[in-house]
């Protein structure tokens, strides 16, 4: 199997196996228990794990909230910050392109009388700095912005460092989703102009059914806060209750370490592989090849690409037994892919259309092998 749709998941990498182990078998004390020192091990284990993911992130241990991923951290940040902070306004701006957890959200919020602003995006899905600063107004702001950073059908990079420090001088709060970036861009820099950040540990060679909502202590002045989407013992400063996956968080946590450690390796691995890809596929395909990826400000090793008058289901399909591949995003698989729909593609290309994501274990060999395949089909 060549597997290339490292946007849905990855491969969980051997070394955060290996930390995981021993939390699934004799270190398995319950975090939230008192004194005794299974407990003890597994607090001062995710309590690491949480040091790990904040390195990554640049903000805070203390700011790192675990949740089962990064759907949840969406669900819980809109839903917790409209609800929290309604007294200081009721509308919600995000893009026609975010992530479905992103977009439901929004739909069911809207539902309850909340005002949502859903900004169009340009040819390659990134949203623009124009249409956003029209929203700002001297009669009232938005409350929450929420706009993905990297998108996970093209890869596309939205200015979220503008975002951040247009959303700062108008004292609205600010959230991204960047679940696609995590690992392959250095997020560090950006994360001060931030109130909100949602990710996923499998989407960096981590565990599945982990990830995080950041939630920065002071926000643009403000002291953060939102109404917890899941109540009980309190766990996670309050935020998210229920016992804490051990084995989960400390796979994240090493998945963190590792990828602060190599990103730039990693990003160069990606850049060096998606070139192939691309030169290998202009070569084969020229005369029915389109990209709607952009070739720049763009996630390494994302691309989604069109071949004219061929069916994607059918293609994924008939390779399925030997290559892994998308025609859109996992979480919304039985519908036309409404990313490329908002960029302006028609339906007859949107369906003739798929995403090619890989990783870092991926070689020029399984590339190589993909495009030929590709050519006998």
């Amino acid at each position: 199997m060549i597997y290339l749709d490292n946007s849905a998941t990855t491969k969980v990498h051997p070394d955060v196996l290996e930390a995981m182990m021993p939390y699934l078998q004799e270190e398995y004390g319950n975090a939230s228990s008192k004194h005794y020192t299974l407990a003890e091990n597994s607090r001062n284990a995710i309590e690491d794990a949480r040091e790990h993911v904040a390195k990554l992130i640049g903000c805070k241990h203390d700011e790192v909230v675990f949740t089962s991923g990064s759907t949840e951290s969406n669900n819980m940040i809109l839903k917790g910050v409209m609800d929290y902070y309604q007294y200081r306004g009721k509308q919600l701006v995000v893009s026609k392109v975010e992530h479905s957890s992103i977009l439901e959200t929004a739909e069911y919020l809207k539902s309850k009388g909340n005002d949502v602003v859903f900004l169009d995006v340009d040819q390659y899905g990134r949203v623009k700095i124009d249409d956003l600063e029209k929203l700002f107004t001297t009669d009232g702001n938005p409350l929450l912005v929420s706009i993905i950073w990297g998108n996970n059908e093209t890869g596309s990079l939205n200015p979220i460092d503008s975002i951040a420090t247009l959303c700062c001088k108008h004292n609205v709060f600010f959230h991204t989703d960047a679940t696609q970036v995590l690992g392959k861009y250095d997020v560090r820099n950006v994360a001060d102009g931030l109130g909100f950040l949602s990710c996923s540990a499998h989407k960096l060679h981590g565990p599945k059914g982990i990830g995080a909502c950041i939630v920065k202590k002071d926000h643009q002045g403000i002291k953060t806060r939102m109404t917890p989407l899941i109540h009980g013992g309190g766990q996670e400063f309050d935020y998210r209750s229920g016992t804490l996956s051990t084995h989960n968080i400390v796979g994240f946590g090493k998945a963190a370490e590792i990828a602060l450690h190599e990103i730039n390796e990693t990003r160069q691995i990606l850049e060096q592989l998606e070139l192939q890809l691309r030169m290998r596929l202009n070569e084969y395909f020229s005369e029915i090849l389109s990209f709607n990826s952009d070739d720049s400000n763009k996630i390494p090793g994302v691309i989604n690409v069109r071949f004219k008058d061929v069916d994607n289901e059918f293609l994924v399909k008939e390779l399925g037994d030997r290559v892994a591949l998308s025609s859109g995003s996992a979480c919304s698989s039985t519908k036309p892919s409404h990313v490329l729909r908002g960029m302006g593609l028609n339906l007859e290309q949107i369906r003739s259309s798929i995403r090619i994501s890989l990783s870092r274990f991926n070689t020029t060999e399984e590339i190589n092998e993909f495009c030929r395949m590709l050519a006998g089909y």
